[in-house]
């Protein structure tokens, strides 16, 4: 099997004129196409949203593209809060879910009159005391420690997670934020990470949907929306089958027809704060081969750098590769494609078939919508590459501008190092 890109070697070539390598594209088609997938999957709950998790691609445009779905924002730090409050989303649209917070995160979200998703229950305290007051309408997040096990085996293991409440803390926790005012309840999960199978989402619901009716009965709050929070992933490798998100929202309606609605919880609204699933097919890293070298084994140097995209890197992830115009040439030679940072572990791939590479060739890397960009940083002095997107009528919108060294410098404003620099972007 292989995977298809989005854009042609035509379309690249053209766009590459405009915007030099390397470059993150998205596929505004895709993006919306696939919106619409999961809002329809889970039109039979009446309160049913999205929350796209704003750190897997924290770029307005695309924010303002889910936005015409009725997605929300779900933020983790003060500038996610931002960026969702500069695209207009209003409260009842954020939900701040966020772990360890400092103080002045915590009064932002409440200003902003975002969902507090608390993660901890000394974060009761610490919030009360933060902003004066508890929220009326608060989420709490839990962890069932242990492993979590799904029919094909254990998927992640909860218990060495720093995320959560758990079970006892929580029902005492629920009773404490009901004495201190909070009306309206939520209960978060996640419990396993890129999931590529339809399964998942469902067997949380179930445990999920169980826990909310034991804890109604156990502290008599009104609980409004289970989030079932992200973990729903993609079939990064070609033979992967990828999930469905209409057979997921079908196997969570059953759960709900099965557990909430015998108990009288049938107007419990649905959450979800995907990220991967929502973006990470729709984007791609656009790169040119630029060097080869033939040592102990056979590399292909391209222009960009794990600081453009770090998984591979940090997890070892497998990222798809298409050598553009070589689609269907023989996969006969074994490449390490590499970037130029000073460490070995700035791979893109390592020992992978791929068509014989010359320099100048474009090469898409698959899957970076979401998790790309986002986990770039500055080491080695590389600077962070644009965002452009394909928009339905395909042409290209700049969407964010390449870093340049002015940028790289510009924090250093205790010092005159700017005032007689040379930059390589001055014209003469």
């Amino acid at each position: 099997m292989k995977k298809e890109t989005f854009v042609t070697k035509a379309q690249l070539e053209e766009i590459v004129k405009k915007y030099p390598t390397p470059f993150h594209l998205y596929d505004e088609a895709g993006i919306r196409k696939n919106a619409q997938a999961v809002k329809e999957a889970f039109a039979w709950n009446p309160g049913f949203r999205e929350y796209f998790a704003v750190k897997a691609t924290p770029n307005p445009y695309i924010l303002n593209i889910l936005k015409d779905y009725d997605c929300g924002c779900d933020c983790s730090s003060l500038t996610e809060l931002m960026l969702a409050q500069s695209q207009h989303f209003d409260g009842e649209h954020i939900m701040f879910s966020a772990n360890d917070v400092p103080a002045e995160e915590f009064a932002y979200a409440a200003e902003l009159g975002a969902t507090i998703n608390l993660d901890d229950f000394t974060h009761i305290d610490f919030l009360e005391k933060t902003i004066g007051y508890i929220p009326k309408t608060i989420s709490c997040r839990y962890n069932p420690g242990g492993v979590f096990k799904m029919s094909n085996g254990i998927m992640d293991n909860p218990g060495d997670s720093k995320y959560g409440f758990t079970y006892d803390q929580l029902v005492e926790g629920f009773k404490i934020l009901k004495e201190k005012g909070a009306k309206r309840f939520g209960v978060h999960a996640f419990l396993a990470s890129n999931t590529v199978t339809n399964e998942y989402y469902p067997v949380l619901a179930r445990q999920l949907f169980e826990l909310v009716v034991d804890l109604k009965e156990k502290t008599g709050c009104d609980i409004k929306f289970v989030n079932l929070s992200g973990g729903v992933g993609v079939a990064y490798k070609p033979d992967q089958e990828p999930n469905d998100i209409y057979a997921i929202g079908e196997g969570v309606r059953k759960a709900f027809e099965e557990v909430l609605v015998p108990a009288g919880m049938g107007d419990v609204a649905i959450y979800s704060e995907m990220g991967r699933f929502m973006l990470a097919p729709y984007g791609c890293l656009v790169t040119t081969a630029i060097h080869e070298k033939h040592t102990y084994k056979e590399y292909i140097g391209v222009d960009a750098c794990a600081a453009n995209l770090m998984r591979p890197a940090v997890y070892g992830a497998y990222h798809h590769i298409t050598v553009m115009g070589k689609e269907n040439a023989p996969h006969d030679h074994k490449y390490d494609v590499v970037g130029s940072l000073c460490e070995n572990c700035d791979k893109f791939a390592i020992d992978r078939m791929l068509p014989e590479i010359e320099k100048g060739d474009l090469l898409v890397i698959h899957d970076t919508g979401a998790h790309g960009f986002s986990m770039g940083y500055n080491y080695n002095g590389r600077l962070r590459s644009a965002e452009v997107l394909l928009k339905e009528d395909k042409t290209t919108q700049l969407i964010r501008r390449a870093e340049t060294p002015r940028d790289y410098f510009a924090t250093f404003d205790c010092f005159d190092i700017l005032k007689d620099m040379k930059h390589p972007e001055d014209k003469e």
